[in-house]
């Protein structure tokens, strides 16, 4: 197959999908929060997305059956193989070249994935360019990742809570527990705690509130010689100085929402409103389908200005998406709105280094903030191809001190699995059941 067919192909079906859904260009533009030129240019042939995630969206905006999205994401396996082999751009970040363009759910792990995440279905077989594009990546991603704090191994089970930032340090991640609790100032910081102030001197005959240079570990066991061989008292690290408050489950619109669920239609309720969400996930067991959306509430503590200086990807797994059923939030027929919000980001899960992205036309980091004066942030992470288990780290400074902070589900990474092929449900207003998607009137 010529580069031209495959890119034809895929084009092809877009445009059927869009003459079907009776949508001009502009409106479908703005509901996939992208210009109409470029959505243009995709149902013309004239360029290839290099994710697959805006495809996706496009495609269930046309009411895509569930056999049309697979074939879908084949020709866009194809056609994006073929732009990146000619040599027009770089490596596409959603699906590389290697990725067997008839199997439309591969199963691949980065190797940064702790073992509590390995897939249940065991060690997937690898071609070799594959394992050492794997082995680089986690070459890469262990550099990137430096001392990061332990992440535990995520699940349905938390899915229903509110989610939290924990602060991370010096790797000293806290086992079997919720979140880990350890800050690591930066060499030389002001952060360090003030309880020696006043307490006499210390053993080597050093004078009060004089601290050792280095970092100190936050377990009350560590020992610090102060240079002179006998044991002297552990300083634990003072706490950061602002707060994220984390919503797993905000819904970018009411339609836009999906959660994959292994249970039959018959044992799931009616989908609920956005503010009871996380109960309804906590009782189904229910995992974001397609994309997650995500609210990120930071304030500082007090009076002072913290910068925040990024968000940063961090995966935690990734796996086939899930094989289970796929429940639209949404009723059929009920008009869906919802604009963009400031602060607007999104991150492409199926990437092979996935980051945090502005939409186009929103500020990007750093941002400032205090107590009185907060941040939203709202993040979209779209997964297709895989089963994702993931988290941010956000990096922060203020005045002589910095740090990073984890954010994550409650103690818990964050979980979007792909929902390509999946037998979907809606439930129709007025109904009493779950029925096959497409089928309302």
């Amino acid at each position: 197959m010529s580069e031209g067919t495959a890119a034809d192909d895929f084009a092809a079906l877009l445009g059927e999908l869009k003459e079907r859904s009776g949508l001009s260009y502009g409106v479908l533009a703005k509901r996939l929060h992208m210009s109409t030129s470029t959505l243009h240019r995709y149902c013309n042939g004239d360029a290839v997305p290099s994710d697959y995630a805006p495809v996706e969206r496009f495609a269930r905006l046309c009411k895509a059956s569930p056999g049309e999205l697979v074939e879908l994401h084949r020709r866009w396996v194809l056609a994006d193989a073929r732009r990146v082999r000619k040599g027009k751009s770089g490596p596409s970040e959603a699906t590389s070249p290697e990725v067997n363009p008839e199997v439309a759910s591969p199963e691949v792990n980065p190797g940064v994935a702790s073992p509590a995440m390995a897939s249940p279905e065991g060690p997937a077989r690898r071609r070799p360019r594959r394992a050492l594009l794997a082995g680089l990546a986690a070459v890469v991603a262990l550099g990137g990742v430096g001392l990061a704090v332990a992440v535990p191994s995520g699940g349905a089970g938390d899915e229903g809570r509110r989610g939290t930032a924990a602060a991370s340090g010096d790797g000293g991640g806290q086992e079997g527990k919720g979140t880990a609790a350890s800050v690591s100032p930066s060499a030389g910081s002001s952060s360090a705690s003030g309880e020696d102030k006043g307490r006499g001197k210390n053993e080597d005959g050093k004078g009060k509130g004089e601290q050792a240079t280095k970092d100190t570990s936050a377990s009350p066991a560590a020992s610090n010689d102060n240079g002179t061989g006998r044991p002297g008292r552990a300083t634990a690290p003072a706490s950061p100085p602002l707060t994220v408050d984390t919503e797993p489950h905000a819904w970018e619109s009411p339609c836009s929402q999906r959660y994959l669920t292994d249970l039959p239609p018959g044992r799931v309720g009616p989908p609920p409103l956005e503010q009871d969400a996380p109960g309804w996930v906590a009782a189904t067991g229910a995992v974001p389908s397609g994309e997650q959306f995500l609210k990120l509430t930071v304030q500082g503590k007090g009076e002072e200005t913290v910068v925040l200086k990024g968000l940063t990807v961090r995966m935690a797994g990734k796996r086939a998406p899930l094989a289970w059923n796929d429940y639209a939030m949404g009723y059929p027929g009920v008009g869906c709105g919802g604009g963009v919000p400031t602060r607007f980001f999104t991150v492409a899960l199926d990437a092979a280094r996935p980051g945090v992205v502005p939409e186009a036309g929103h500020a990007n980091f750093p941002f400032k903030v205090s107590e009185s004066d907060p941040e939203a942030f709202y993040i979209r992470a779209d997964a297709s191809a895989y089963d994702v288990s993931w988290y941010l780290e956000l990096r922060w400074s203020s005045g002589d001190r910095s740090g990073t902070l984890t954010v994550d589900d409650h103690g818990r990474p964050f979980r979007t699995s792909g929902n390509n092929g999946r037998p979907a449900y809606e439930f129709p207003l007025g109904g009493e059941k779950w029925v096959e998607e497409g089928t309302t009137e």
